[in-house]
């Protein structure tokens, strides 16, 4: 496989390398260190992106382009000290990171070392402790069993389903298997084919993990969020972008999403944020409780951390890491969300480093492979039909921070064009206080249409209506608005100054949600959909009421704080509260009826 980077270095590099034990004159060394870029003289043969530890305190590199017998390397830590002459050990193998259970509940930095978090600081991986936990284990073969690629070993207790599988490149006879109990990731509990499997594995972080096949994404991820939910639904297995300028709530979004969405396993990669905004997210992923287990949140989250303080260049492997890690989980028919925040900081490592290469720069400084770049790491989205025939998906979540606000840059644009949906935040609504900022005009759902028929088998036969509806109207509202800013809202005909009235009910009552609310901070799908349908049963009776001759601006002055706060008073899976909101609404409008009679 490869090559793990953990907390102590590098897996199976405690030994010295044979090609480090040959003569002087052979012995591969350093000849130029240039920032995070290291020339070395190689003269036995290595291959692109193997793994290479610099100098005597073994910094972990990376091959990224050989010329003849002279390797360049691009150094995943901080190269001071580093000098022509030091010592190189090419490791044969590309870099690759230590998988296991133990993930869960861990925070790392971009290669998968664990890091500690002091108060506001997340201090470096090299001095944490590792995880000692161990982990119970039942075996679901018996000796001489006949097993193949992908095939349960057995099952391991944690906060979620986790499986032993037989591992992607290995198939034979089980002859030996351990008993049940509480094992450590490193204990040998099974042997097939002659190979020994255990809890933890390493993977190549470049290597998607095989499938048996790529099914298609039709059924709904639910999020808490009901901008999202019921506008710009994302399927389990889909890819999704959340562009949007400084203060407009990327990360507060991808945050709740983290905390609320119906994922088996979370993977929330911090790629360039800032330290004290992460240790902020490690801490209340801590004291959060899981809603779908009981326990705390983390117990199903990983968290890699590359912040903006940390080597920049390992900032470029920490979203394949964190594509690996869920690939991972994926296998054990788990469905995961790998959330990346921010896709944008990804992109200028690659610029920082093509700059260093000296290759020809493209649009705004960026390689020319940056489009390729976005793609391979989006395509690792999927559902998929495991080797061992279980069901799972890994669900990617980008965030992009294009400069000023301008969605043309090459990240956005790109990005634009590989996936399945977009959340645009939009200035405007961040700044006037209405969370989730995520525009209706600007944003968009490739996986709506084939959610519909998903929606339809879980008995919501009316979702893709109520959707379009309300699409509808918020766009008619802003049509509208702004014409009511050149000539006035009681220049307009009492229809559509009802429509206008109707944007913003369904954008205060219904799209609109409070994150440090207990109420409304999760919205339920059944919540979600009471509150569309309150809103939108009162809309049609104030279009009925001007229809039958009512003054619209009559209808405009009653009071319609119940249907507005509904969403605060209810719980976050309460529809009682809502109704009784729409009725007392209702009530209302009932003597707009009898004043215009």
């Amino acid at each position: 496989m490869g090559a793990t980077v953990t907390a102590g270095g590098i897996q199976g590099a405690d030994a010295e390398p044979a090609l480090s034990r040959t003569d002087g004159a052979a012995r591969p060394r350093i000849l130029r260190v240039a920032g995070p870029l290291v020339e070395i003289a190689c003269p036995a043969s290595v291959a692109m992106h193997d793994l290479v530890m610099l100098g005597a305190a073994r910094l972990p590199g990376e091959v990224v382009a050989i010329k003849g017998d002279t390797a360049t390397v691009q150094a995943y830590e901080y190269t001071g000290g580093l000098a022509p002459g030091h010592p190189a050990e090419p490791q044969g193998r590309p870099l690759s990171v230590r998988l296991a259970p133990d993930l869960l509940r861990g925070v790392f930095d971009g290669l998968l070392r664990p890091l500690a978090c002091a108060g506001d600081l997340l201090t470096s991986g090299s001095n944490a402790a590792p995880d000692e936990r161990s982990w119970p284990f039942t075996p679901h073969v018996a000796e001489g069993a006949l097993v193949s690629a992908g095939d349960l070993l057995g099952e391991i207790g944690a906060s979620v389903s986790l499986r032993l599988l037989v591992p992607p490149d290995l198939s034979g006879t089980v002859t030996r298997i351990a008993a049940a109990g509480d094992h450590s990731p490193d204990t040998v509990l099974a042997v097939v084919g002659g190979q020994e499997v255990r809890m933890a594995q390493s993977w190549p972080v470049r290597t998607p993990r095989p499938v048996a096949e790529r099914l298609p994404a039709d059924l709904a991820l639910h999020t808490g969020q009901r901008a999202v939910d019921l506008l710009f639904p994302v399927a389990r297995g889909s890819t999704v972008a959340a562009p949007g300028g400084f203060g407009t709530g990327k990360t507060m979004l991808l945050q709740q999403i983290a905390k609320w969405c119906d994922a088996d396993v979370i993977v929330y990669v911090g790629c360039g944020e800032r330290g004290n905004e992460m240790a902020d997210v490690i801490a209340e992923l801590a004291e959060l409780t899981d809603p779908r287990t009981g326990g705390r949140l983390a117990d199903r989250t990983v968290t890699i951390a590359n912040t903006s303080n940390m080597p920049m260049m390992a900032r470029e492997a920490s979203v394949h890491t964190g594509a690996t890690v869920a690939e991972y989980f994926r296998d054990m028919g788990l469905d995961v969300v790998l959330i990346a925040d921010s896709t944008s900081r990804w992109a200028e490592a690659l610029r920082e480093f093509a700059s260093r290469m000296g290759e020809l720069p493209a649009e705004e400084g960026y390689p020319a492979g940056l489009a390729s770049r976005l793609a391979a790491f989006y395509e690792r989205a999927a559902t998929v039909r495991t080797l061992g025939g279980a069901t799972g998906s890994v669900t990617v979540i980008g965030a992009v921070s294009p400069p000023g606000g301008d969605r043309t840059e090459p990240v956005t644009a790109h990005t634009e064009r590989f996936v399945r949906c977009l959340w645009s935040l939009d200035r405007d609504l961040a700044y006037a206080r209405h969370y989730p900022a995520v525009s209706w005009a600007e944003s968009f759902s490739r996986d709506a249409a084939a959610l519909t028929a998903s929606q339809a088998r879980a008995g919501d036969p009316g979702w893709a209506e109520r959707r379009g509806r309300v699409a509808r109207l918020l766009a008619e509202a802003d049509r509208l608005a702004d014409l009511v800013e050149l000539v006035g809202i009681t220049a307009l005909p009492p229809r559509e100054r009802v429509s206008v009235l109707a944007g913003r009910l369904l954008r205060e009552a219904v799209i609109q949600q409070n994150a440090l609310s207990s109420a409304d901070a999760y919205s339920a799908p059944e919540k979600t959909t009471v509150l569309v349908e309150a809103a939108l049963t009162v809309i049609d009776r104030c279009l009925e009421l001007v229809d039958s001759g009512a003054p619209a601006d009559t209808v405009e002055a009653v009071d319609f704080t119940p249907l507005l706060r509904a969403r605060e008073t209810a719980g976050p899976a309460e529809t009682a509260p809502v109704a009784a909101a729409r009725d007392t609404v209702l009530d209302r409008l009932k003597a707009v009826t009898r004043g215009a009679t």
